[in-house]
């Protein structure tokens, strides 16, 4: 189904992509996790990733239970997933970039507190955000880890501003209590700088033994094609 929130944080209208579990029933009381996924649009990433959820939560497969699909459709990705950079190059080619705090807000202030108030969920979230929308999902994590149970973060790029969103303090060191449960870092047949940005990601989750972390390298994979396998991994070794 189709849903349109207005963001006080954003100042605009935001289109939703849901896909409900197939027994999800107005007459039961089961409550459902729910997976965030960002570039969510029906021409983007939504569909298959959808399908993907209900392939994986059939009861004879069950690497993951019957869960929410949330897809948030963008407006200006570049706008909405980069933090500001220092990088001349970067501003040029990346106009509108630097809102992602903003959006973070969004993520967290108005959009699960709505899906919440809507649907059945548990208190069990995921997140998926590949190439920019892997930078964001760092960057939630170093700053409100809190929101999201288990990440899924594929080729981010974590080169934005030289890398400088792994060098902030990362609020899940400080405060342990806040940590997700589990981080999946993927990446594939890539640049040199995609993947020793996900491998120092890794290494700077596992400073806190509570996080279960898993780094994958996906060498028969690229940057455009790599999505859809490395969620598969993820939900299975989340399983």
């Amino acid at each position: 189904e189709k849903r349109v929130l207005h963001s006080a944080a954003l100042g605009e209208e935001r289109v939703l992509h849901i896909r409900l579990p197939m027994d999800y029933s107005p007459d039961s009381a089961a409550r459902y996790p729910v997976i965030y996924a960002l570039d969510g649009g029906l021409d983007e990433d939504f569909v298959h990733l959808a399908g993907l959820v209900d392939f994986a939560s059939m009861p004879w497969i069950a690497w993951l239970p019957p869960s929410i699909v949330v897809g948030v459709v963008n407006t200006d990705r570049k706008r909405d997933f980069t933090h500001p950079t220092t990088i001349a190059k970067d501003k040029e080619q990346f106009p509108t970039t630097g809102g992602s705090a903003s959006f973070i807000r969004f993520l967290g202030d108005e959009l699960i507190p709505f899906i919440d108030s809507v649907y059945r969920t548990t208190g069990e979230r995921t997140l998926i955000g590949q190439s920019l929308g892997g930078l964001l999902a760092t960057e939630v994590l170093m700053e409100r880890p809190q929101l999201f149970t288990r990440y899924v973060v594929v080729s981010p790029s974590l080169w934005w501003d030289n890398g400088s969103v792994l060098a902030r303090e990362a609020a899940f060191m400080n405060q342990p209590a806040a940590a997700p449960k589990q981080v999946w870092v993927g990446v594939g047949k890539e640049a040199k700088v995609m993947v020793q940005g996900a491998k120092r990601l890794a290494g700077l989750l596992r400073r806190n033994p509570s996080i279960q972390v898993q780094v994958q390298v996906m060498p028969r994979h690229d940057h455009g094609n790599i999505l859809h396998q490395a969620v598969l991994d993820a939900v299975r070794w989340m399983k």
